[in-house]
């Protein structure tokens, strides 16, 4: 297992990644581009990415712009070996290093990306959109989580 920086020349495997997902699936696949990735990658934030064998198993997109996770996102066959919470750790590493704003993220409810945000220490701060919940991190609250 293999964490590093997303490249551009991982977006193909990324979005192999993204619409496998079960849980918070997108709705409208034209809603996300292959130059939104670009555009996250190379100018409003940053990723990493989880190798096994030379395939991309996970992957996880950091905002700096909107102050917001973009995408953490598992292969259904990769879940419960930890990729999710490494990935999590370095972009919030990485992120807080960057910046002391707090960080956002919007997840389905009822679903195991809730449970696991919960668990890693985001608090629910309401709706964003009609549908999804509303996550906050601060850079103070991430200092205590990450040392527990």
């Amino acid at each position: 297992m293999k964490f590093r920086e997303a490249l551009l020349t991982d977006i193909e495997q990324i979005f192999i990644v993204r619409f496998a997902v079960k849980e918070n699936r997108l709705s409208d696949l034209s809603k996300v581009t292959v130059k939104d990735c670009e555009l996250y990658l190379k100018e409003r934030g940053k990723g990493w990415v989880c190798e096994i064998d030379d395939l991309i198993v996970g992957f996880s997109i950091i905002d700096l712009v909107d102050n917001n996770v973009w995408a953490l996102f598992i292969l259904p066959e990769y879940e419960n070996k930890g990729i999710g919470k490494k990935l999590h750790f370095l972009m919030l590493e990485w992120y807080f290093a960057m910046t002391d704003n707090p960080v956002w993220l919007g997840t389905d409810p009822g679903t195991r990306a809730e449970v696991f945000y919960q668990l890693q220490g985001w608090r629910a701060i309401g709706l964003h959109g009609n549908r999804e919940i509303k996550f906050e991190m601060t850079k103070n609250e991430w200092l205590r989580t990450r040392k527990s």
